[in-house]
């Protein structure tokens, strides 16, 4: 499983950013805008959290077995591979969804006097924030779940220098 890039991620944030924000100021000129829901962000913010909570209780999980701590439940490797794929999912769309809401978010910022539009403008930028909180804690949760790297590979066999 290839690990989460940034680079990637900030690509996909900054192309939907840029269409959403082409596609507001077309909308706008043919009609009205539609709205940013009050329900954006706290989805976002409930996925962060979910992923945050899984990552925080592999750790613990993963601490305890190490250091040999009696009852210690164990990780499943499904579950934790799972974990890791969730949390790759949703950082794709939580960058495709930030990035939607960023640019709808500049757009607005030029009708901040309409007290509507500011409304919009604030919760689109809440789901920027979450958006990057997602990303964040699915990064954390595949670090979490990373195997250590082998450093003894070719320790075992004889050099012919």
């Amino acid at each position: 499983m290839k690990e989460l890039r940034i680079r990637m991620l900030a690509g996909v944030f900054v192309v939907a950013g840029v269409l959403s924000w082409a596609g507001a100021r077309l909308w706008n000129s043919l009609g009205t805008l539609p709205s940013v829901p009050l329900a954006a962000p706290v989805v976002l913010a409930l996925i962060a959290v979910i992923l945050l909570a899984t990552a925080l209780s592999i750790r613990a999980r993963l601490k305890a077995q190490r250091d040999r701590v009696p009852g210690a439940k164990g990780v499943d490797p499904l579950m934790a591979a799972r974990s890791v794929v969730f949390g790759q999912a949703s950082a794709l769309v939580a960058a495709l969804v930030a990035g939607m809401y960023g640019g709808t978010g500049v757009f607005l910022l030029e009708y901040l006097d309409i007290p509507a539009r500011r409304d919009q403008a604030v919760y689109a930028g809440f789901s920027v924030l979450t958006g990057i909180g997602v990303i964040a804690s699915a990064v954390f949760l595949e670090r979490v779940c990373k195997l250590p790297d082998d450093e003894d590979d070719n320790a075992g066999t004889a050099s012919t220098t």
